[in-house]
């Protein structure tokens, strides 16, 4: 059955979904050699696993890289991993509990909610350019710099510089990739060294001339972690919060504030940028689908949730086997890697009704675009405002807008997008 696995197949890229009814049909997990990965292709077993203490995102808070029966990464990629292991993505409790709840502040509804007013500015600004010029490329035009332009709002990134972001998140991206080349690693490192760097400067004038963004926030958790420290109290938890182990749980190391500001960037834009751009895709080939939205904006809370069930833009998730686990009588040793298909589990007859239609009405839609347990998607409520606003603007001020040809997949896989959409009024 893994030879219907073919993601390094320019036309598996393109339209994975065949492949994928062969897979569940097949059976509940299947090895993938190419990859040395178990992969899991239904919803039930998906959302169990994302949700299962047994498997992690890493497993450096348990076992030595040899102990697990891992080589280390080269130490010339030694940049990548430091910037990328200390990051919320790859970090299991206590350091994920800890961390999370620090930057979880920033995501609350309330400061959604204020942000709401940018997002429509930023949306109805980037719309009217593309409409003024009779079209243009959906991706590069309106979908990207939407999502980037409100990150960096929210770091309190200087405009000037916001242009350096999307190039430096692509290549660090490109090793989420599987089995990434050389060179896939080496733009990954220079990224993640200049990234760095930009934003240990960023950290430094932030310290000097504190301002009302995140970055201005995380100084001042890791300064009060620091006093909490000498004095022998609570510090930001202890004043209210939960967290137990004394000032360790408030502590936010530079490197960790460096490493966070990465990820909400990375991941608060990609997901947003190939939703937009796929999403449109998928509505420009289902036509009476996209009458009916044109027709009634009030679809659009639901829509926004179908087109991330039907295309998501991040087909797979990796999860460490950190204890011997059985699925269907299969035992997955620990030291293994699973593979979660996220666009597979997301079309499962099992779960969904008609899962290869397109209803962008679809009350019962329990997707895991944004994953579950604990490393479901912090950003998921702003990603849910951003692509509401840009999807909407775009239906009330381009009611015309059509596709100009069929676009061209990129060449990654776990990280799923066109090269560009153009379209016109």
């Amino acid at each position: 059955m893994n030879t219907l696995f073919e993601p390094w197949s320019p036309d598996f890229v393109a339209n994975p979904y065949p492949a994928y009814q062969g897979l569940r049909a097949g059976g509940r997990v299947h090895w993938f050699e190419p990859t040395r990965q178990w992969l899991v292709p239904h919803h039930a077993d998906v959302s169990a696993l994302l949700r299962d203490r047994r498997l992690g995102r890493t497993y450096l808070h348990r076992f030595t890289h040899e102990e697990f029966g891992r080589t280390p990464p080269p130490p010339e990629h030694e940049p990548f991993h430091t910037l990328n292991d200390n990051g919320l993505l790859d970090l299991e409790a206590p350091d994920h509990t800890r961390i999370r709840r620090l930057v979880t502040k920033a995501f609350t509804p309330r400061t959604v909610a204020a942000l709401e007013p940018t997002v429509r500015r930023l949306a109805a600004g980037l719309v009217a350019d593309l409409k003024r010029e009779g079209g243009g490329d959906l991706l590069a035009d309106v979908a990207e710099p939407l999502p980037v332009a409100v990150i960096a709002e929210m770091l309190g990134i200087p405009e000037s510089d916001r242009y350096l972001l999307r190039p430096w998140s692509a290549d660090i991206c490109g090793m989420y990739e599987l089995n990434p080349s050389e060179e896939t690693a080496g733009k990954a490192v220079t990224a993640s060294l200049e990234f760095s760097a930009y934003l240990r400067e960023l950290i430094a004038e932030r310290r000097r001339r504190p301002g009302d963004d995140l970055i201005s926030a995380l100084i001042a958790v890791y300064e009060e972690g620091e006093e909490s420290e000498e004095s022998g109290d609570g510090g930001l938890e202890g004043s209210g919060g939960t967290g137990a182990g004394g000032s360790s749980a408030v502590r936010l190391s530079e490197q960790e504030m460096i490493s966070t500001c990465v990820l909400l960037l990375n991941a608060g834009h990609e997901a947003t940028v190939n939703t937009t751009a796929n999403g449109w895709w998928t509505l420009f080939r289902h036509p009476g689908q996209l009458a009916a939205l044109r027709a009634d904006h009030s679809l659009l809370p639901t829509a926004v949730e179908e087109l991330m069930r039907y295309d998501t833009p991040l087909q797979l998730f990796e999860r460490w086997v950190l204890d011997d686990i059985e699925i269907d009588g299969t035992r997955i040793p620990r030291g293994s890697e699973l593979a979660l298909l996220f666009g597979s589990a997301n079309r499962d007859p099992q779960r969904f009704d008609r899962p290869e239609e397109l209803d962008l009405s679809r009350k019962d839609n329990p997707h895991v675009t944004f994953g579950a347990g604990i490393h479901f998607c912090l950003g998921a409520p702003l990603a849910r405002v951003e692509l509401t606003t840009v999807f909407g603007e775009l239906l009330r001020e381009a009611p015309t807008l059509r596709m100009v040809g069929e676009p061209e997949w990129k060449p990654g896989y776990v990280i799923r997008g066109v090269h560009e959409l153009r379209v016109e009024l």
